[in-house]
């Protein structure tokens, strides 16, 4: 039955406002009128949802991981207190302050209110509640244990979230130098350079090479700046429209894997996400063919997303998992071994946490020893830089200084 919310007036011309149930809107104004209240606006709840969901989509609302991590954790706490779901999800809207996200859950309550189990209700969500999560709920839905899968999803969600910062935090510091540096030298180009060389114009002196360098160094910046912006948009979404193609993605994903350093942090991310996503669809009752698919889209390199496409396709014909895993030639031999033995005594589930948080350690140890190498490094190559200004800027002076004595 549709749900309809009005605002009207009482018997005393006070102001009211509400919800009822009713199958047209002219009912709804008929019970209204008959328990005393004159509605002034009446407007359904679909309707209504729609209009706040367009709203709030173009003028903001970004749901982020954090968001559903924290909303995942509420609505764990709330069902295993064993409160109705209707009660759980009113809670929840009355709780969430990102408004997107509280539009998001109120469409949600309204489509478990009129008979939708929480798993198709969040479907239709996918840019905020991902296949994983449907599924993890799904399966916890089919068993009568929503609650303890919710609370394994909350950890998850947590984890992650958790992971993804440490990385981002840490390499904030380095992408911040680069691009104030990269700011500083191009006002140096653009502004300061020509003005202090101003002062060589009327040398008869032919100007040493390292200054002649930065003259022209400068006068590519003040001259060609458009060409450079310019370049650089043009390489931008060629970039994003090459990586939007199947080959491309796989060729990207292939070369960022062979990076020096950066390769194997990537490797060890997509390893972790894939050991604890696994572990966390299985511990809650997933089969292990459609656990495989749903991680298969949750790895975000190509390289290891097929080796995971390819091992399901193997176990499917009655094989193991580690062996598919093993003849990838993707995935280091700690992580086949771990997986071997889960296997053999029956706790592969386990096994795989083990391997999440083994690789979510080195993570964190790679990240701060790459942070801690590459800030001096890049103080080095920024004062190297300035150094060879200023001394091509001060030869000239230096040599006029040298003929005036």
């Amino acid at each position: 039955m549709p749900v309809f919310e009005y605002r009207g007036l009482d018997t005393r011309g006070k102001g009211v406002s509400g919800m009822i149930d009713a199958d047209t809107a002219r009912m709804a104004r008929q019970r209204l009128k008959s328990s005393g209240v004159y509605p002034t606006e009446l407007v359904e709840g679909k309707e209504k949802a729609r209009r706040e969901a367009r709203s709030v989509s173009l003028f903001g609302g970004r749901v982020s991981p954090m968001d559903v991590a924290l909303v995942t954790r509420q609505l764990a706490t709330l069902v295993e207190a064993g409160l109705p779901m209707m009660e759980c999800l009113s809670a929840l809207v009355d709780q969430v302050d990102n408004p997107r996200l509280k539009q998001i859950m109120a469409e949600v309550r309204e489509q478990v209110k009129e008979g939708s189990s929480l798993s198709d209700a969040i479907r239709v969500h996918p840019k905020v509640f991902s296949e994983l999560y449907v599924g993890m709920v799904s399966a916890g839905e089919a068993s009568g244990t929503l609650g303890p899968m919710l609370v394994r999803l909350a950890d998850f969600s947590e984890r992650q979230v958790e992971l993804n910062g440490t990385v981002r935090s840490t390499m904030a510091y380095p992408v911040l130098m680069v691009l104030i540096g990269g700011l500083v030298l191009t006002l140096l180009m653009a502004y300061v350079v020509p003005r202090v060389t101003q002062v060589f114009a009327g040398m008869d002196k032919a100007l040493p090479t390292p200054t002649l360098i930065l003259l022209a160094a400068s006068d590519l910046v003040r001259g060609w700046w458009w060409a450079f912006l310019s370049g650089g948009m043009v390489l931008y979404f060629g970039y994003r429209r090459w990586v939007a193609t199947p080959n491309g993605r796989l060729k990207r994903d292939q070369l960022v894997l062979r990076v020096p350093v950066a390769g194997k942090l990537v490797r060890m991310i997509a390893i972790s996400r894939f050991t604890r996503t696994l572990s966390t669809l299985m511990t809650g009752g997933v089969p292990l063919l459609e656990a495989l698919a749903i991680t298969e889209k949750v790895v975000l390199n190509r390289v290891l997303s097929d080796a995971v496409a390819t091992a399901r396709e193997n176990i499917k014909e009655g094989e193991g998992i580690a062996r598919p895993l093993a003849a990838s030639g993707v995935f280091p031999p700690m992580v086949i071994h771990m997986v071997k033995v889960g296997e053999s005594t029956g706790e592969l589930e386990a096994m795989l946490v083990k391997v999440a948080e083994a690789y979510d350690r080195e993570v964190r140890t790679t990240v701060g020893a790459l942070t801690s190498i590459l800030s001096p490094i890049m103080i080095v190559v920024m004062g190297g830089i300035v150094f060879a200004i200023v001394l091509a800027i001060l030869m000239p002076i230096m040599e006029l200084s040298g003929l005036a004595g």
